[in-house]
């Protein structure tokens, strides 16, 4: 099966919705949606993901489920002298220094999230998208899937970055920090993960591409900011 995990559009925070910026985005990935057709949809219950997936899809007929753990994955932390209030935004300083616990399969147990739901809030993602799979064929053991049902259907998640960041990790089997810190998925991006069935029975995902927004540069339309900081500090972008 093919796995097609799509931000939203340029946000309006304020409405949950899009900017136009947002609407013009969604409009050009409804192109790329109307060439290559999920055969499903599922979608974050929140505006902002639901007015893209209702651009994106509206040439395709395709009705897209809403899944309450698509949502964004905004679990807060307790603050420290990074000045975060939600798992992926530590500071990068503060990751290079706890890199060995942040990384690492007990990236949980790590103190920042002592007294925290984090480890709640990342077990439904899991479970959530466990059971996606599983009604389409593909049931999680341990560090692979096993192939009941196997088949080549594209599925289509109309997400956020941070909830993106878990379900990869969830997938791949490793800390979601890799994708937190060093990953950035630009509004309507498009990242596509396919199963791989080397032994009949047993499959597992593998990444084919990453916040691909081929379909905004073939309608001359240059990527939004968001999710992103400045390149240079002070200079007018988020800091």
């Amino acid at each position: 099966m093919k796995l097609l995990i799509i931000r939203h559009g340029d946000p309006d925070y304020a409405v949950d919705s899009l900017t136009e910026r947002g609407e013009r985005e969604a409009a050009l990935l409804a192109r790329r949606m109307d060439r290559n057709p999920p055969d499903y949809a599922y979608v974050s219950p929140l505006g902002r993901a639901r007015r893209t997936a209702e651009i994106a899809l509206a040439h395709t007929g395709i009705q897209p489920v809403t899944c309450d753990w698509l949502q964004e994955f905004n679990s807060p932390v307790r603050r420290t002298d990074t000045d975060a209030t939600i798992a992926w935004d530590l500071l990068p300083a503060y990751y290079a220094e706890h890199k060995d616990c942040l990384d690492g399969p007990a990236w949980l147990t790590h103190p920042l999230f002592a007294g925290s739901r984090i480890a709640e809030a990342y077990r439904a993602v899991g479970e959530g998208l466990d059971g996606l799979l599983s009604r389409h064929g593909y049931r999680h053991r341990g560090a692979v899937f096993e192939a009941v049902e196997p088949s080549c259907d594209t599925v289509a998640l109309f997400c956020h970055f941070g909830v993106e960041c878990v379900l990869l990790s969830h997938l791949l089997g490793i800390s979601p920090y890799p994708f937190f810190q060093g990953f950035c998925a630009l509004p309507t991006s498009v990242t596509t993960l396919v199963t791989e069935e080397r032994r009949q029975g047993t499959a597992s995902f593998r990444c084919l591409s990453f916040g691909d927004l081929s379909h905004l540069y073939a309608g001359g339309q240059e990527p939004s900011f968001a999710a992103r900081f400045a390149e240079v500090y002070g200079n007018g972008d988020r800091i």
